[in-house]
């Protein structure tokens, strides 16, 4: 974008997108950058941000396992390592700890998804793998991040003797505070601590009693706190070891900040990886709050359509209420890049301009927006608006005359490349005169090329939208039976303003809204009323045709289930009728080996060998059918086969045959409509359709019906 008005911003609520994006990043370079953000001035950066974006919140929503960003950023750090005699603290040194190991996780993420997310994955350039600084830190310091007490061997010495007094000394004063109780010298509380020292708590009766050094006393003076003299000498030691660990530790931190400043370079590269992820992230959990995606990009025109768009902070709201947000559908394209929407107040108009405007601010800054992943957004070297009441006291500029001096401002802008966003557009002066200006402004930035959405209640703007052919009327949908607007914009047609059914809804008496019509020019009544009868009839015609391609759908998929049930039970019958034709073959074959049975002739042995002769008999006969019968089905199973074999060649030959060349449609080209004898001469082609003329008359007809003849 070539310019940024930031009083666009204001006016489409761009600030409570940065204030949300701000909030979601976890360092302060990003979170201050993120709060200034606007649009971009490379359409490719656009593209690149976008696509960083895509990829991460791909990773999300698959539910692949990322590096954790848990991590601060290192700019003190870097400050400090170039400073030759600098020594970094303990939590720096873990800040840088965990700076390494997040960068290197992302390196072995990556090197596991190599094909995958391939653009976030440049934000590692200038950046490698390495264990060295990890495997240095670690030297030092152990799993609770606190210098390990071999991390020297003079650290060790100095730790070991710490503890060895710390013993003694706790020794000795579990020993005074038993004589001292024995003694009864000791108050409820026993004991306390004053500089680290452990002090018993002594009644200041008998505080000479006691031997040791007074360290300090009660505020009423009752209680005396006194370190037992046998540990005066082993806690000034106990001191003097503590401060050698300070300077110990101290002297390993140089160290290893000197190791350290080694990796400066790798180190700064880590800055920037933090900074460069936390950024994606919290553009990431913006998108998650508001449910934005990449849309479609258009890098060839400034043609633009939204599809089941939300208004990300009227959906946020109406989440938090329990509300219902509808979603808008229009476009902006060379046919109809200015929109222009009418209907009555409270309709839902400036929303709809608003969620153009700002998803527009919003794509060109490099967010993902809540839309449909089928719509098309495109780039604008200008994004300008106009909307609401911005009268200015301090300049003594009433609404109309700050209006016209933003329309002055937005004359020296509109070139094609510009999207203008008028809210109430021609408002604030005498209706007639006021809209004459307007009419003449519409005019000229309809003239320029602009794209743009435009609301209004002049009539003489929706008659001039609808005469303009790359101008097209809107209207926001008005329930006439229930007087409760249903927020739904209608593209085509302009609205009325239910000037009166909005003042009935309100509670404004029928008398006085009879006495106003009687007032108005019947005419205009005649006209509003028009209009809205057309809107109740298109809104009923809607209805109907979602009615009619719901019942469509669901006698498609009644036929359907219908036509798999009846497959379904085909089957099955076929099934019971071989398995009933089984089953009474072999209920024959058993009658007759029950009558073989019977028959059998037990006592004459030249009865029994007829009688097996005969069962012999049939036993041959049934094993030849059964036979032939398996023969017939091999045969007819060879004779399918060799034919699929055949249909199969058949269609290897024909793919194998040259397709003809088709001649290319031309203007002047002699055509005919497919499966038609109808011929005719191309007078032009737009796009997908061609003019053609058959005879005296004239069509436009799709290519992909059309034959080059």
């Amino acid at each position: 974008m070539k310019f940024f008005d930031e009083k666009t911003a204001v006016d489409l609520e761009f600030d409570q997108i940065r204030t949300w994006l701000a909030g979601f990043c976890i360092t302060e370079t990003v979170a201050d950058r993120l709060s200034k953000l606007h649009p971009y001035r490379d359409q490719k950066e656009v593209e690149y941000r976008l696509n960083l974006s895509h990829d991460l919140q791909l990773i999300r929503n698959r539910g692949v396992r990322f590096p954790r960003m848990e991590f601060q950023e290192l700019n003190k750090e870097i400050q400090l390592l170039n400073i030759n005699a600098s020594v970094l603290e303990l939590d720096a040194i873990v800040e840088i700890l965990d700076a390494s190991r997040f960068v290197n996780e992302l390196f072995l993420f990556f090197k596991e998804h190599y094909t995958d997310y391939l653009t976030l994955k440049t934000l590692l350039e200038g950046a490698h793998y390495t264990k060295d600084i990890e495997k240095e830190i670690d030297k030092i310091l152990d799993k609770r991040l606190h210098v390990k007490d071999d991390a020297s061997a003079e650290l060790l010495r100095i730790r070991q003797s710490i503890a060895s007094r710390k013993k003694q000394i706790n020794r000795n004063f579990d020993k005074a505070i038993k004589s001292a109780r024995a003694s009864g010298y000791i108050d409820d509380i026993s004991e306390n601590v004053i500089d680290n020292r452990r002090v018993m708590t002594v009644i200041s009766t008998y505080k000479r009693q006691v031997d040791g050094s007074i360290l300090g006393s009660s505020k009423t003076g009752s209680l005396t706190y006194i370190e037992p003299r046998v540990n005066q000498s082993l806690n000034f030691e106990l001191d003097q070891l503590i401060d050698d660990e300070r300077k110990e530790i101290r002297r390993i931190l140089a160290e290893l900040t000197n190791f350290l400043r080694g990796y400066l370079d790798l180190i700064v590269s880590y800055q920037k990886i933090l900074c460069a992820f936390d950024e994606v992230n919290a553009r990431v959990k913006l998108a998650q709050k508001i449910n934005g995606v990449r849309p479609v990009i258009n890098f060839q025109n400034h043609d633009t359509e939204l599809i089941e768009a939300f208004h990300p902070i009227l959906m946020v709201k109406n989440e938090a209420a329990k509300l219902k947000t509808v979603p808008q559908s229009f476009s902006l394209k060379k046919g109809s890049r200015l929109l222009v929407i009418s209907g009555p107040n409270a309709g839902g108009k400036s929303i709809t301009l608003k969620t153009m405007g700002l998803l527009q601010i919003m794509f060109q800054s490099a967010l993902l927006v809540p839309v449909s992943t089928k719509s098309t957004m495109a780039f604008f070297d200008y994004v300008l608006s106009d909307i609401g009441d911005n009268q200015s006291i301090e300049n003594q500029l009433s609404t109309y005359s700050y209006r016209l001096q933003r329309m002055n401002f937005f004359l020296g802008k509109t070139t094609p490349k510009t999207m203008l966003l008028l809210d109430e557009f021609g408002t604030g002066s005498d209706p007639e005169l006021g809209g004459a200006l307007a009419e003449v402004f519409f005019e000229t930035i309809y003239e320029e090329g602009c794209f743009g959405v435009i609301t209004t209640h002049y009539s003489n703007i929706k008659l001039k939208a609808a005469q303009l052919p790359e101008a097209i009327n809107a209207n926001m949908i008005f329930n006439r039976n229930t007087l409760v607007p249903e927020y739904q914009l209608a593209v085509g047609q302009p609205g009325s303003s239910f000037t009166f059914e909005v003042a009935q809804m309100n509670g404004i008496p029928s008398e006085m809204l009879q006495r106003a019509k009687a007032k108005v020019d019947g005419q205009k009544i005649k006209l509003d009323k028009l209009i809205s009868d057309l809107q109740r009839d298109k809104s009923i015609l809607q209805k109907l045709k979602k009615e009619s391609y719901e019942a469509n759908q669901k006698m498609e998929e009644s036929k359907e289930e219908f036509e798999e049930k009846s497959a379904h039970y085909e089957e099955r019958l076929k099934t019971q009728q071989q398995l009933i034709e089984k089953n009474n073959k072999f209920l024959n074959h058993g009658k007759k080996m029950s009558q073989f049975i019977q028959t059998y002739p037990s006592k004459s042995k030249p009865k029994q060998t007829e009688h097996l002769k005969e069962l012999k008999k049939y036993i041959t006969i049934e094993k030849s059918k059964i036979e032939m019968a398996l023969r017939k089905t091999q045969e007819a199973q060879k004779l399918k086969e060799a034919a699929e074999n055949a249909k199969g060649n058949k269609q290897k030959r024909k793919r194998h045959v040259p397709a003809k060349t088709e001649k290319p449609l031309l203007v002047g080209s002699r055509v005919k409509i497919k499966n038609t004898k109808q011929a005719g001469d191309v007078l032009s082609v737009d796009g997908k359709e061609a003019t053609i003329a058959f005879g005296n008359l004239k069509a436009k007809v799709k290519l992909e019906k059309l034959v080059v003849i």
